[in-house]
């Protein structure tokens, strides 16, 4: 698979600077975070905190990820994510026994580098649970292990095989550290040389040395290759997609949840080709598969767009390429066939807690809004 690389200036100038045979370091896993050992003080628990503490059969210590967010008055200002979060034990408050010390273990992420400092007086806020919107899990009076300082997660290097650099590049190779804080647009080609997938890479050159290939070319081995790479499970479905963009349906069937995500990013690189808008007509939807949210939308972009064509990765999305842009706009029909999958598939994924809508549901009614007639069969 062969890489362009790519710069992009202040004035969203587009320039060449160079092309690669490859790329090692492009498919990566997050690591999680290490597991820490948190406690919940003066905690009023609610929803899922709550049942946890709860001494019956039906209750368990297993929260999933935990959002604490903490608020002044009016707002919240910062928010942690508690990963995997399980209750170790508790014990009442010793100020106020009808407050409960809780004591955990999660790995914590913290996605922005807060000063850590509290507003007066500070409110702990929790949610937790499997919906899409969490719901509350209590609040309370502080969260003793928040507020330390974090090592920066391990960095996983990238290195560039078989680069023919242009003079922007070259340029950077001679003076690396001027551009360390700059970046690069990584563009995967497929067999005919259409852009399959784009990928910034901060421009910090750790060594850059003759390529094993030979000739003029070099070997670039980047420090870094950002947050934001594909899982390795995405290995395999680049390779489909390399051979060009897929021609029929279902491709994405066999996939894991995690796949059908992944598929759905490589057709947002094509949401420039729709061409223009199409309205009326009908569009039948296959929901033989439709058993997550992934494989909902790689279905119905499939109905909309074609195999391969992009028609949003997740609600707001879906939502914006109902506004039109995106080849075809409202109103149409939809025949959606198979339409129970979904529907007891995702009847635990409630995406409207107030109405208690699931997300099926919810993609229902934000078509009907449109003018869409939808026919579930």
């Amino acid at each position: 698979m062969k890489y362009l690389l790519v710069h992009q200036d202040e004035d969203d100038q587009e320039e060449f600077w160079g092309r690669c045979a490859g790329v090692e370091g492009m498919f990566v896993d997050k690591m999680p975070p290490p597991r820490e050992v948190l406690t919940l003080r003066g905690c009023d628990p609610d929803g899922l905190l709550r049942d946890a503490l709860m001494p019956n059969e039906e209750s368990t210590a297993l929260l999933g990820d935990v959002c604490v967010e903490v608020w002044d008055e009016e707002q919240p200002l910062q928010w942690w994510s508690l990963l995997d979060c399980v209750v170790i034990t508790h014990q009442p408050n010793r100020d106020d026994p009808t407050l409960v010390d809780i004591v955990v273990g999660a790995g914590v992420e913290e996605e922005h580098a807060w000063s850590h400092t509290l507003p007066t007086p500070p409110r702990f806020k929790l949610f937790a649970g499997p919906t899409r919107t969490p719901a509350s899990a209590g609040h309370c009076l502080a969260v003793d292990g928040l507020f330390v300082t974090r090592g920066a997660p391990a960095r996983t290097p990238m290195r560039l095989v078989g680069c023919e650099p242009a003079e922007p590049l070259l340029a950077v190779l001679r003076r690396p550290r001027k551009w360390d804080r700059d970046w690069v647009g990584l563009w995967a080609l497929d067999r005919t040389g259409r852009v399959m997938y784009r990928h910034n890479v901060y421009l910090r050159v750790e060594t850059a040395r003759p390529s094993v290939l030979g000739g003029s070319l070099l070997d670039i081995k980047l420090t870094d290759g950002g947050k934001d790479r594909p899982s390795l499970l995405a290995r395999p479905i680049w390779e489909t997609w390399w051979r060009g963009v897929p021609a029929t349906r279902n491709r994405w069937a066999p996939l894991s949840a995690e796949g059908r995500s992944e598929w759905l990013d490589l057709t947002a690189t094509g949401m420039s080709e729709q061409g223009p808008d199409r309205s009326g007509g009908v569009h039948h939807l296959d929901g033989t598969y439709v058993t997550d949210v992934p494989g909902l939308h790689c279905a119905m972009a499939e109905a909309l767009a074609g195999p391969g064509g992009y028609y949003g990765r997740e609600w707001n999305a879906f939502k914006d390429c109902l506004h039109g842009g995106f080849g075809v706009a409202a109103p149409f029909t939809l025949i959606w066939r198979d339409a129970d999958v979904a529907r007891q598939a995702l009847a635990d994924d409630i995406w409207d807690t107030e109405k208690g809508l699931t997300y099926f549901e919810e993609i229902v009614q934000i078509l009907e809004s449109f003018g869409v007639a939808v026919v579930l069969r």
